[in-house]
């Protein structure tokens, strides 16, 4: 009974020693990918922009368990749904978009939380992450000018759907030209978006998938001819890349 009780303490004592070695493993794999700071940058593709819609800049700062504050910033380009590209019917090669008024870039400042939904487990494991955010917005409405054939003369001249005919537009002007008569457009932002992480202990690669809905004080023109509005929403996936501290 003596050498069984005495086989037995050495038992729960390899039990309790290799449960030890486990634990310990374990809370350095959780600490391995634990991180205080984050600093992201990434290009943006939404439904109101184009091939590439914008860019952004996102930082993050721990503030609870599984829990960090976020404060980004965005730049994009908004454009209207019935957009469409024409090549210049006096045979430049050129195109242009028909009824086209204006240039609409949205500066965007957003504040929020990210939270933790699945951590990793390892190199080659993905974190889950749910974030919301709100923020002003910046409208900034450019005018979109067009090189226009004037008795067989190149004008550069702001687009109007009441002078400007189709079959006289040579193609789109630069577009820097409409600089100088920008308006400011004030507005607010609000996003909910879940981001998947592949990055490593250092290194961040995501991919962020949401929804965005903006509104500004005045009804946005950027085609004259067709419904403009104030009130925009979206659905938007970012690809970021950063460093974790």
């Amino acid at each position: 009974m003596q050498i069984f009780c005495s086989m037995l303490k050495k038992y729960l004592s390899l039990i309790i020693f290799f449960s030890s070695i486990s634990i310990h493993i374990n809370a350095q794999e959780l600490d391995y990918f634990d991180y205080e700071r984050e600093i992201l940058w990434g290009i943006n593709k939404n439904t109101n922009g184009g091939l590439i819609g914008g860019g952004v800049l996102k930082f993050s700062r721990k503030i609870a368990e599984k829990l960090y504050s976020t404060i980004g910033v965005e730049l994009v380009n908004v454009k209207h749904s019935k957009e469409n590209k024409y090549s210049s019917a006096l045979g430049y090669g050129r195109t242009f978009i028909w009824a086209k008024q204006n240039y609409f870039f949205s500066f965007r400042g957003q504040y929020g939380r990210e939270m933790i939904l699945f951590s990793k487990k390892d190199q080659q494991g993905i974190q889950v992450n749910a974030q919301v955010a709100i923020g002003p917005s910046i409208g900034m409405q450019i005018p979109y000018y067009i090189k226009y054939n004037r008795n067989s003369r190149m004008e550069i001249e702001p687009f109007d759907p009441d002078i400007h005919n189709f079959n006289n537009v040579i193609g789109v002007a630069s577009f820097t030209e409409g600089f100088k008569e920008m308006k400011i457009r004030p507005g607010i932002n609000f996003k909910t978006a879940i981001n998947f992480e592949f990055g490593s202990k250092k290194s961040s690669t995501a991919i962020e998938v949401g929804f965005l809905a903006e509104a500004f004080t005045k009804k946005i023109i950027i085609m004259p001819t067709a419904e403009n509005k104030s009130i925009f929403t979206s659905a938007f996936i970012t690809l970021f890349y950063g460093r974790k501290y």
